[in-house]
């Protein structure tokens, strides 16, 4: 779902809430907060809607290494950066 869909989503949300809950809202003598209270209400519910991420992120696996294998560390020169780096090989006997 693309952020803009996930943004109306929410947006709707929160106009549903607001106008499901604030049938009566007036702000005369600090009385019937239903519209600040549906209007939270629905912000947060939209927000956990948008939020929702419905793929987990990657993991990364080490390859196997077998009974004759060994990872070993070498510097080498990274010509692309100028400079020594540290790689790390499989090195199979």
């Amino acid at each position: 779902m693309t952020s803009i869909k996930k943004t109306l989503a929410a947006t709707a949300a929160a106009l549903t809430m607001a106008v499901a809950f604030a049938p009566a809202a007036e702000a005369k003598f600090h009385r019937n907060g239903w519209l600040a209270a549906g209007l939270i209400g629905g912000a947060v519910i939209g927000t956990a809607i948008a939020a929702n991420n419905a793929h987990a992120a990657p993991v990364y696996h080490a390859p196997e290494v077998g009974p004759d294998c060994y990872r070993v560390r070498e510097r080498v020169w990274d010509d692309y950066r100028g400079r020594f780096v540290t790689i790390r090989k499989t090195v199979c006997e």
